[in-house]
């Protein structure tokens, strides 16, 4: 069942921006305030671990001497 939420004391500067990006988006005030939540809240925090993990899943990999490359394109110059 569907919660209803309000949100009190919201300053005339704020509510008139919140009207404009509703305008912008082709939205109601109210759905524009959905998508705003449904965005943040079903974003998931950075995790780099997480991002590690899909790295070495894809196979991606760099060299592991970074020393050697930049002693090595010091030489070219």
């Amino acid at each position: 069942m569907p919660v209803s939420l309000s949100i009190k004391d919201v300053p005339d500067e704020v509510a008139a921006l919140l009207r404009e990006r509703a305008r912008v988006n082709h939205r109601s005030l109210q759905g524009e305030l959905m998508a705003m939540l449904e965005a943040h809240v079903g974003a998931r925090a950075f995790g780099a671990r997480r991002l590690l993990d899909s790295v070495r899943a894809l196979g991606l990999s760099t060299p592991g001497n970074s020393l050697q490359m930049i002693r090595e394109d010091r030489d070219r110059r």
